[in-house]
């Protein structure tokens, strides 16, 4: 039975399953060790340790430039701008994070950062207000993946300086493979649940529109393999670019992984260009050009294969076309301090992780 519990600040009014709780932090935990067993398993225990940024012999040195920058080169409180990196879990979003973590200047708040997520959800605006606003980095880098539906809003948050946003997609053949290795069938569950018209119950179905509700409902997802329910997902959601406008502001930039590794120093580059930051080849040394369609082709629906060529298309053109450039950020000058945030919780949790 789904019962409403409170609302996040700035967000819809949000349901969550099990009488308006989530679960348990022992379950919770439970469930991401196996999953990360799985996925050992299937990719190397290197790959996780690198993904999940667990080998102290970067996570020292780094901390240790940035807090040498702080001590001779960091502003005062209130300087900080925030940069949302947001679009599709698998979609290159942890290459973007680590290879700014390697910049002093950025302070980097990925959605395992426990300050700022509660099962990598944001804990609340009020939260993400007040960290952008108390930092004395350059850039306060955020990974709200589950809220990607609602980057206009977070951007438009008052209490910090003007932002910038990019909407990371990858080729939807190596994302579901990617999906389905880490996750198993989270995607084809959270379809499920929008399928049943339950899908405010879940950040998945968030922002969706009667058309691509419709859209899921018409597909069988009680026969659906888990890699076409990837693929579906994957146009689900990177349709929302199109669907909320996102497109339409010069504050977004759609990033892709395809490009990035294809070549890395052109695409940060751009990258840089939009943030206002300077490049240099640290930012993409951990990155080898490389092919990333060198994979065989996933034995996906016809019909949503369809869809998801076309959208393709979309994307790759909307990334091509001339942009308006966002206006360059007024100088750093601090912000009033920022009364002391109450944090909230989220209300449901984020299933895919």
């Amino acid at each position: 039975m789904l019962e409403e519990s409170h609302d996040r600040p700035g967000n819809a009014h949000v349901k969550s399953d099990h009488s308006g709780s989530e679960p348990s932090a022992l379950a919770y935990t439970l469930k991401r060790i196996r999953r990360h067993v799985q996925w050992a398993r299937t990719e190397g225990l290197g790959r996780l340790i690198e993904e999940d940024q667990l080998d102290p012999r970067t996570r020292i040195p780094i901390a240790w430039r940035k807090f040498r920058w702080r001590q001779t080169h960091g502003g005062g409180a209130g300087g900080a701008r925030p940069v949302y990196v947001v679009g599709l879990q698998r979609s290159g979003t942890n290459m973007l994070m680590r290879g700014f973590d390697e910049a002093p200047e950025v302070e980097v708040r990925n959605e395992n950062d426990r300050r700022v997520f509660h099962r990598f959800q944001l804990r609340g605006d009020d939260v993400l207000v007040a960290t952008v606003a108390r930092s004395r980095a350059a850039l306060v880098l955020v990974k709200p993946l589950c809220e990607s539906h609602r980057v206009a809003e977070l951007l438009d948050l008052p209490g910090t300086r003007p932002g910038r946003a990019v909407w990371c997609y990858r080729g939807v053949d190596d994302r579901a493979r990617s999906e389905v290795s880490k996750f198993g069938s989270a995607n084809l569950v959270a379809l499920q649940t929008i399928a049943r018209f339950e899908g405010s119950s879940i950040w998945q179905g968030q922002a969706l529109s009667p058309e691509l509700v419709d859209l899921v409902r018409g597909f069988d997802t009680d026969t659906m393999t888990p890699d076409s329910a990837a693929a579906l997902f994957w146009y689900v959601r990177n349709r929302l670019y199109f669907d909320l406008g996102l497109d339409r502001r010069a504050d977004i930039l759609l990033s892709s992984y395809d490009e990035l590794v294809r070549d890395p120093e052109a695409a940060m580059r751009a990258l840089c260009a939009h943030l206002d930051f300077p490049y240099r080849p640290q930012l993409h040394a951990h990155i080898a050009p490389r092919d990333s369609h060198g994979s065989r082709r996933l034995d996906i629906d016809p019909a949503v294969r369809a869809r998801c060529d076309e959208l393709a298309d979309r994307l790759d053109n909307a990334r091509r076309s001339p942009r308006v450039p966002p206006t360059p950020p007024p100088p750093r000058t601090p912000l009033a301090a920022p009364t002391a945030p109450g944090s909230t919780t989220p209300t449901s949790p984020a299933e895919e992780h």
